[in-house]
């Protein structure tokens, strides 16, 4: 998907932001569900059943030489595209791997030139020496498989991030995971899903993905059992984070922020920190925290994360 096209469908899918909430304690009744369980457990031995066959089928962009290398990596459906750039010099790096807003299971033009205000190519970490990874994940591009919606590609984010341990100039203990948007949604699910990230960044994301458009945001599974619906809704598993994990969204609309202050309520999570960004929008944020993000990795030296965030710094962004 080209990085315009990107744009335009994250701004689509806020027109179901402000839908009620479909992941919240009357969907855990209604699904049966253990309050108790992780989402891994939870998600142990469950099958989803897919009423639609999603699949981009689009040939993935050829990334400028030096810039980023078109590389891929192996998932349990099969070999899957990504991006990634050479390392920024001798011995090892921090890296992040991204997840792109629309439709986050594809990857596209994310090197060309983006406005201040609206710049989904988190370009802020390559310039600050931060190695970086775009995964295309499941039914994305013209990878194998069926685009799931929030499910299965949580494993092939965990498996973007084995390949990525194992690169060149990659400092494997110091791998963190990013998102904006749809992919906010998909990483915030992920660090519930799985500890193997340092740090978790997630922009924007909604409390459940029945608040998006389905014209816009695929759902393909089956709308008759609940069970699919609690099982891609973070805020159902905030409880499961153990690492890091830094919920951002601009109190500006276009906003998704309703949703921030539904799960930061929720959340009893010590390892959750929700920060709603004044003065900012769903786009607008992403530069200036991710300037500021950048800057926190590369200080992330310690035996375990040491990032951490006051509202006064971010308040002072523009």
């Amino acid at each position: 998907m080209k990085q315009a096209a990107l744009v335009v469908a994250a701004l689509l899918i806020l027109s179901g932001c402000n839908a009620g909430t479909a992941g919240g304690s009357g969907s855990l009744q209604r699904a049966g569900a253990n309050p108790s369980q992780t989402l891994a457990q939870a998600r142990q031995g469950f099958s989803t059943h897919l009423i639609a066959q999603v699949h981009d089928s689009g040939p993935v962009d050829q990334p400028p030489a030096g810039v980023f290398e078109l590389v891929h990596y192996t998932s349990a459906v099969g070999s899957l595209a990504a991006y990634l750039t050479p390392p920024p010099g001798p011995g090892r790096h921090p890296a992040i791997i991204w997840i792109t807003g629309g439709d986050d299971n594809s990857i596209g033009d994310v090197w060309s030139p983006s406005p201040a205000d609206n710049d989904q190519s988190a370009a802020q970490y390559r310039d600050a020496g931060i190695m970086m990874m775009f995964p295309s994940l499941r039914g994305g591009n013209d990878n194998p498989g069926y685009e799931e919606g929030f499910m299965g590609e949580a494993d092939d984010i965990v498996a973007a991030a084995e390949f990525l341990a194992e690169q060149p100039g990659v400092d494997p203990n110091r791998i963190y995971l990013g998102g904006h948007s749809t992919g906010g949604t998909m990483v915030l699910i992920e660090s519930e899903y799985t500890d193997r990230f340092r740090a978790v960044f997630s922009f924007g994301p909604v409390d459940s993905p029945s608040r998006y458009d389905p014209q816009e945001i695929a759902q393909p599974w089956d709308p008759t059992n609940p069970r699919e619906l609690y099982l891609r809704a973070p805020i159902n598993f905030l409880g499961s984070i153990t690492k890091p994990t830094f919920v951002f969204e601009g109190t500006r609309s276009p906003s998704n922020i309703a949703a921030l202050h539904l799960m930061a309520r929720k959340s009893a999570s010590p390892n959750a920190h929700f920060y709603a960004v004044e003065n900012h929008t769903h786009f607008s944020i992403l530069a200036p925290v991710n300037a500021l993000i950048a800057q926190k990795i590369n200080a992330d030296t310690g035996a375990t994360c040491n990032i951490v965030f006051s509202t006064e710094e971010l308040a002072a962004l523009r």
